[in-house]
């Protein structure tokens, strides 16, 4: 055992038998001096890699201690033997003093001199490409198998962690084992390496010649009076430059090629122009890198649009996931994307398309919107044909070429709109953009070459679902942006809408003030609508009128409520549920329209002559069919409802839906025909403040409906504050807002006796049926009947 001082060497490796030059740090040369001192010259040589020392280290010996032709200081040594670090033990100088142990060799046995042998065979191969026979001489001298084993430490295809097992194992056998593996490692990556140069070599003679023979063929057409057609040279030099994926490569110098033997004269040679002209613009391997920060995903989202939470909350699990997956490497059958297709549907103003931009915005990408209302060509998904004259791509290729990016958010407007025609159905087409098993090889008829839309995040809008081709819908998921509530206009409003404003009327925010009572009062009595673009309207209308005023009087303009008629004049929607039901036989239903959720007044009245029903107000075969039912429930169960059934059988009912001129039709009106025809009966007015939607069966159960959301937050902007639905829908209400839910008492029922015993008024507060009929209660023909009351009720 030996106390020698440690001598660290930063990234390197001293085996026995090796000599290196060790440049003089301030650790290194404390080592030095500290050898010098004691008289020995002998120092503790161990590697250090990242600031750590290894468990052994080689006792090496000063052969000489100066300065580098740069000057530097630098001492050379060499090593002795391997060494196992002890404990530190104190020593003079700034120097480390640890305790060393010799290591002793075993002498060689087994196959130790077989795998000498071949490790000598493979270095000499090794050198002989290198060109190294000085090198070779050496190694072919050295017969001790220990000296040739640590002679490995020169070798400069061994790394820094090879060299330090090569330290760390002192049996000669081991050693050479890990030798003769890591050869033949090197050789094999050798001759990979040789074959890859040789083919790059080859590559450029073929590309040499082909260039000569290029230059041959434009002399022999200059000769012959026959010019090169224009830029069919530049063409090819521009598709060997581009980088352009193998088999679009390939098929883009097919057309080079053909250009390049077609005539100028020949309209071929303008079309094959324009497609290389396409294919080169495409952004083949261009992406963005996404944002992964939710948090930042999340204020952008929060900065661009007020409420919509379980929207932000769906495409912050989208982009969760999408994190998920990249960090794992994932990828979906056949595609790298995470296949979700959004497709954000509600009426017109709530934001859908602005929403597609501030997604762009929260993942970092580039965002294009391709509209798609009133498309009834196929081609314009699909592209043309080249074989026809003015073929162009699909919008889907000329948006990834708008974008510059392989991996942008495509919003496809307006896929509600789309309409078959006698040129096919884009709906159709679009099946295979939006499917992400197919997607990764979409193909446009124009380029014909696949095109990788898997990276795309394809976002849809729509303001109707049910108009929406099925196997479409099937491809996405739905996400409803149902309206929003006054309280969230007024922030839209406030937040949104007046800087926007403001800024286009040429106003600063000093100018002008509103109160948010001011913009309640404006989005529930001047603009009625489940979005907020007649309020940007009204506030624009408002600014306009306040410019004028600034014209003359520089003074700011403040409003609050009682300035809102100067500037909008009188309200223009104000409840009117208290009037239209005031009288028997009136009823106010809920429907969804594609403007959104809506109130829905249903009359029906009575007169003499041929009994039967009469239905006006431009209703389809659904609300046709619920008022058949309606009329047939309310006469088989009338007695037991406490309703004379001759009032409704021997008499002409009309049953009508104001706004004749409107289309309506859907399964949710049956329960308000029911309702309407009962007040006409039993002389009971509904009471004003209800609303109701759900279909009706014969048998008297309340069926579920759609849109129930959207329905309640037309109820509450009509000033409604008690709604009846189906007991199925109950489930609806968890995506009901919290300030409605606190407003707006709704009943789930299942029964439409329970419902015309909570909807009607009671029967001492009714007036008297018109046409002298008999009252509630009563029967014309017969005995008193008593009023039915459901139980709980």
């Amino acid at each position: 055992m030996a106390t020698l001082p440690v001598l660290p060497l930063n990234d390197d490796v001293l085996l026995p038998g090796m000599v290196i030059p060790v440049t003089l740090e301030a650790p290194t040369q404390a080592a030095v001096d500290a050898a010098r001192a004691a008289g020995d010259k002998r120092v503790l040589a161990v590697p250090r890699v990242d600031g750590a020392y290894g468990s052994f280290g080689v006792i090496a010996v000063l052969e000489k201690v100066g300065r580098l032709p740069s000057g530097e200081p630098a001492a050379v040594i060499r090593g002795l033997e391997r060494a196992r670090i002890g404990a530190g033990v104190p020593g003079p100088g700034a120097a480390l003093w640890v305790e060393a142990t010799p290591l002793d060799e075993a002498a060689p046995a087994g196959k130790a001199r077989e795998l000498a042998r071949e490790y000598k065979a493979l270095v000499i191969g090794v050198l002989q490409e290198r060109g190294a026979w000085q090198v070779i001489d050496t190694v072919e001298k050295i017969t001790d198998l220990s000296e040739l084993a640590d002679s490995a430490g020169y070798a400069p295809w061994l790394t820094l962690a090879q060299k330090i097992k090569l330290l760390e194992a002192p049996d000669v056998t081991a050693r050479l084992e890990l030798l003769v593996e890591w050869a033949r490692a090197h050789a094999a990556e050798q001759q990979v390496n040789e074959k890859i140069n040789q083919d790059v070599r080859d590559g450029l003679e073929k590309t040499q010649r082909e260039f000569l023979l290029r230059q041959q063929l434009a002399a022999i057409r200059k000769e012959l009076g026959e010019d090169e057609p224009d830029g069919s040279a530049d063409y090819r030099a521009r598709v060997e430059a581009a980088e352009l994926p193998e088999k679009v490569k390939e098929a883009a110098l097919r057309e080079v090629g053909r250009l390049e033997r077609a005539s100028d004269q020949s309209p071929e040679a303008g079309w094959i122009r324009t497609w290389l002209d396409t294919v080169l613009e495409m952004p083949w391997n261009e992406r963005t890198e996404d944002n992964t920060d939710l948090a930042a995903a999340r204020a952008v989202l929060d900065a661009d649009h007020a409420g919509l939470a379980d929207v932000k909350d769906r495409i912050l699990e989208y982009l969760a996931v999408r994190n998920r997956r990249a960090e794992k490497n994932l990828q979906v059958v056949g595609g790298r994307g995470s296949g979700a297709v959004l497709a954000l549907a509600g009426p017109p103003g709530v934001g859908k398309t602005s929403l597609g931009e501030s997604v762009a915005r929260a993942l970092g990408r580039k965002f294009v919107r391709v509209s798609l209302g009133g498309i009834r060509d196929e081609a314009e998904i699909r592209g043309h044909r080249r074989t026809y004259v003015g073929a162009l791509p699909g919008r889907i290729v000329r948006a990834l070429r708008e974008a510059g990016s392989m991996n942008p958010v495509v919003l496809l407007d307006e896929v509600d709109k789309l309409a078959a025609g006698y040129a096919g159905d884009p709906a159709a087409a679009l099946l295979e953009v939006l499917d992400p098993a197919q997607n990764h090889t979409f193909r446009d008829h124009y380029l014909e070459v696949d095109l990788d839309l898997s990276d795309v995040l394809f976002l849809a809008t729509a303001n109707v679902v049910e108009t929406i081709p099925g196997p479409l819908l099937d491809r996405m998921e739905l996400v409803a942006l149902d309206g929003y509530t006054e309280q969230e206009k007024v922030a839209i409003a406030r937040d949104h809408l007046l800087p926007r404003q403001l800024e286009r009327a040429g106003l600063e925010p000093a100018d002008f003030a509103i109160t948010d009572e001011a913009l309640a009062r404006i989005a529930g009595e001047h603009t009625r609508e489940a979005g907020v673009r007649q309020l940007e309207r009204a506030l624009a209308k408002i600014l306009r009128k306040v410019a004028v005023a600034l014209a003359g009087d520089p003074a700011p303009v403040n409003v609050g409520v009682d300035e809102v008629a100067k500037y909008l004049g009188r309200a223009r929607f104000t409840p009117e549920s208290a009037e239209r039901t005031a009288v028997p036989g009136v009823a106010t239903g809920l429907a969804v329209t594609g403007a959104g959720g809506d109130v829905l007044f249903i009359e029906a009245t009575s007169m003499e002559g041929e009994p039967g029903l009469t239905l006006t107000g431009q209703l389809g075969d659904v609300m046709k069919e619920s008022a058949h039912i309606a009329l047939s429930y309310l006469r088989s169960n009338g007695r037991r409802l406490g309703i004379d059934p001759n009032r409704l059988a021997g008499r002409r009912i009309h049953l009508h839906v104001p706004a004749g001129a409107v289309p309506k039709d859907g399964p949710s009106a049956g329960i308000t025909m029911v309702t309407a025809l009962a007040s006409l009966a039993t002389g009971r007015p509904v009471r004003p403040e209800f609303g109701m939607t759900g279909e009706v069966t014969l048998a008297g159960r309340v069926l579920p409906i759609g849109g129930v959301k959207q329905k309640l937050l037309a109820a509450h902007r009509a000033g409604l504050t008690e709604v009846i639905i189906p007991k199925r829908n109950e489930p609806d209400l968890d995506d009901l807002p919290d300030e409605i839910r606190g407003e707006l008492k709704v009943h789930a029922l299942a029964d439409v006796a329970d419902v015309l015993a909570l909807a009607l008024r009671p029967a001492e507060d009714a007036a008297g049926p018109e046409d002298g009929a008999a009252g509630p209660g009563s029967d014309a023909d017969g005995p008193a009947v008593p009023d039915y009351v459901p139980a709980g009720i």
